[in-house]
């Protein structure tokens, strides 16, 4: 499976993503792309997209998009805020369909 993490999530976080083949779209050379453009580039590539963008799952037509989208919804977009929520998210990406979005908090 592989996993891009949207560049508003702090890059440490891949660290907790053990056996999964994971990266940033920082690494991918996508940073400032739009959420329209940076879906259809991801989708070509990768099976999760993981972000702190809770309103992109309503922004966008995301049964167009052949990836799954995860939104994390915390305090802020620090480690420390995202790290709790790393038991949840593993466990979504056993369900995780493309074109649909789990929103985790």
């Amino acid at each position: 499976m592989k996993i891009i993490l949207d560049e508003c999530v702090d890059r440490r976080l891949a660290r907790e993503f053990v056996g999964y083949d994971i990266t940033t779209v920082p690494k991918m050379g996508w940073a400032g792309i739009k959420n329209g453009q940076l879906l259809t580039r991801v989708s070509e590539t990768f099976d999760v997209f993981i972000t702190v963008d809770r309103n992109l799952p309503f922004e966008q037509n995301l049964p167009q998009f052949d990836v799954a989208v995860i939104a994390l919804q915390t305090p802020s977009n620090r480690l420390a805020d995202l790290k709790p929520l790393i038991p949840r998210v593993l466990a979504a990406l056993a369900i995780a369909l493309k074109g649909e979005a789990i929103l985790i908090s």
